[in-house]
């Protein structure tokens, strides 16, 4: 059999490409796609990881922005649309839920610009009580519209009005990519950086 380099390069070049196709990715089980639409523009997926509790994983969250950003500084600075996309591990209490998210965006605020964002603090907090208990396998997503503001959506709905200061929407990315945290590994991984 006469071997021909031209075809090994063609068939190296075949699965290169197809390597190159956007794969999901899995975490904790649940699949990140690569892309994701928020109101009419493709973003791509940052990174993705686990909200570890102690040793317990509670749940993955997914960041995905117009162009990548490794630093919370990036993160703030895309002007395009966000989403940060949830899915629970495990059954919490949703005003549990709620109060967390308050402390965390408390935590990585000064008091000033904190005390300005209490009315979407309480009105946020009320919107995860009204859901009782978030399961396992339950989504929530945040996205950053501009123009319209931070919408919240619990199980594929979305609830109430949007919150308008792009503050508000900042603050709550604080939880997670601020200087303290909810958990420092999954900072890392949300601004793509590897285990």
């Amino acid at each position: 059999m006469k071997f021909f380099p031209e075809f090994a390069l063609f068939a190296g070049a075949l699965v290169l490409a197809a390597s190159a196709v956007a794969q999901p990715i899995t975490v904790a089980d649940v699949k990140y796609e690569e892309t994701s639409v928020v109101n009419g523009s493709t973003l791509q997926l940052n990174g993705a990881g686990v909200r570890y509790k102690a040793v317990f994983k509670v749940y993955t969250a997914g960041l995905y922005l117009e162009k990548k950003a490794s630093t919370a500084q990036d993160v703030a600075g895309v002007r395009g649309p966000k989403r940060l996309s949830i899915t629970m591990l495990r059954e919490i209490d949703s005003a549990e839920l709620g109060k967390l998210f308050s402390r965390g965006m408390e935590d990585n605020m000064d008091r000033a610009a904190f005390s300005k964002l209490i009315p979407g603090v309480l009105r946020m907090s009320q919107v995860f009580s009204e859901h009782k208990k978030l399961q396992a396998g339950d989504q929530f997503m945040i996205d950053w519209i501009p123009g319209t503001g931070t919408v919240i959506t619990v199980k594929g709905k979305p609830q109430g009005e949007p919150f308008k200061e792009p503050e508000f929407f900042n603050a709550l990315m604080g939880i997670w990519l601020g200087n303290a945290p909810a958990d420092w590994k999954l900072k890392d991984a949300l601004l793509g950086k590897p285990a």
